[in-house]
């Protein structure tokens, strides 16, 4: 293991390029094909099949029936609107599933707010709004499964309302979700929304705020876009992931802007199989925990393109996390024209994330490249392989890291160098972007 300052390491990296002379060749030729399989443009609004107007709300308002039966009633191809009534422009809603072809449209300045009350999420056992040892105990608030060519779209809002008093209690979602974690427990807490065995489902322009939970959770999903969306949830607010493609392929976020309080991207791949095909492109980060893979790749992740993004304040940058109880192998994933500044970690790849009980689950990260990447602030870099016999295999080029970055190097075999005298920097500065309100 090697802990050392930038100004010690680079005799380090230059030792290692000489490992790494043919896995360099695997890399300039399996990860050109590391990316959506989709030729993907930006989405069109379907036509529309109903409008439903807000109206003025009342105590334990639940909208749900009337919207659920306008999109049970929806022809296939088609949107049901919800739009600005007389009085209000916000609707609030239990739970609601979706049908085959049919898309919701939220307008501009239009609220869909997720009903607090946790007996319209739970699955039976009362729990949901409670902390217990499974954690299983809400429906999301949107549960697309089985179905295809669905979607979300609008100039709208859809808002979790997580930081708000869950209904006959005194904590909201994220305390109970705080106080399970000092308590060593799971809390019970619905998700915005799940995808489970979904073909080509599009997300397009939709504000997405203030989720319980995970805001966009893919399971099996194959063909998935979100372009130009934003995800807004405060920093400190647990387990709300921005986007999870799981176990999923052919998938495409773009033109997004995401700020949240856990990963903004995490691809994860567990038992239900690989996840694979994948592009990030053009899109900005903010608060969160970074551009991530894993910690769950034990089904295999690979073919992950990462390009054009932005990434001003996460935690983690680029990051790769995994350890042998939920490894497995992550290949041929390519990061290009990255700009990062004030991350604590601005690369950080790790097999031994989150350490416990040994396990039969290997870590392996091979074939990944990074081109043209530039952080403008140092932080710590970690670049850790599993063993010897199971090394990071990583290609730099022009990969910059100013100032003067820790680096910790294990089990690495690395093509070119950080900090290369002659890497050439991109020019970020004028890349970062306020998020927009």
């Amino acid at each position: 293991m090697y802990l050392f300052n930038f100004a010690q390491a680079r005799g380090h990296f230059l030792r290692f390029q000489a490992l790494a002379g043919v896995a360099a060749i695997s890399v300039l030729t399996t990860t050109a094909q590391a990316q959506d399989t989709r030729t993907v443009r930006e989405p069109v609004m379907p036509a529309t099949c109903a409008t439903l107007l807000a109206e003025t709300s009342t105590a334990n308002q639940n909208d749900a029936p009337r919207i659920q039966a306008a999109l049970d009633s929806c022809a296939p191809g088609k949107a049901v609107h919800l739009a600005a009534g007389a009085g209000s422009k916000a609707f609030t809603s239990g739970p609601l599933k979706w049908r085959s072809g049919v898309t919701l449209v939220v307008d501009a300045g239009v609220t869909l707010y997720a009903s607090t009350n946790p007996l319209l999420y739970d699955r039976g056992a009362k729990t949901c709004g409670t902390n217990d040892v499974t954690g299983k105990g809400c429906q999301p608030f949107i549960t697309v499964e089985g179905v295809s060519g669905a979607g979300i779209m609008g100039e709208g809002i859809i808002d979790g309302q997580g930081g708000q008093l869950i209904e006959g209690k005194s904590e909201t979602w994220w305390q109970i979700a705080r106080r399970a974690q000092k308590e060593k427990q799971r809390q019970n807490v619905p998700r915005l929304i799940q995808l489970d065995k979904v073909q080509d489902f599009t997300m397009h322009r939709i504000t997405l705020r203030n989720s319980p939970n995970f805001h966009v959770a893919m399971n099996r999903v194959d063909g998935f876009t979100a372009w130009g969306i934003r995800i807004d949830t405060p920093h400190d607010a647990r387990n709300t992931d921005g986007i999870d493609p799981g176990a999923s392929r052919n998938v495409t976020i773009a033109h997004s802007y995401i700020r949240t309080g856990d990963d903004n991207v995490a691809i994860k791949a567990g038992n239900n199989g690989p996840s694979e095909n994948i592009s990030i492109l053009h899109n900005h980060f903010y608060s969160g925990h970074g551009m991530s893979i894993g910690s769950e790749t034990n089904g295999g992740v690979r073919n992950v393109l990462v390009e054009d993004l932005v990434m001003d304040g996460t935690t983690s940058g680029l990051r790769i996390k995994s350890n042998d109880r939920r490894g497995g192998v992550v290949s041929g994933v390519v990061y290009r024209d990255v700009c990062l500044r004030d991350n604590r970690w601005p690369l950080y790849i790790d097999t031994k994330y989150e350490p416990g009980p040994s396990g039969q689950l290997i870590p392996s990260y091979t074939d990944i490249r990074m081109e043209r990447v530039h952080s403008l602030t140092p932080g710590q870099v970690i670049l850790q392989g599993y063993d010897e016999q199971r090394p990071l295999q990583l290609a730099l080029q022009d990969v910059v890291v100013d100032g003067k970055p820790v680096v910790k190097l294990e089990f690495a075999r690395l093509t070119g160098q950080l900090n290369a005298a002659d890497a050439k920097t991109l020019n970020c500065q004028e890349r970062f972007v306020p998020f927009p309100e």
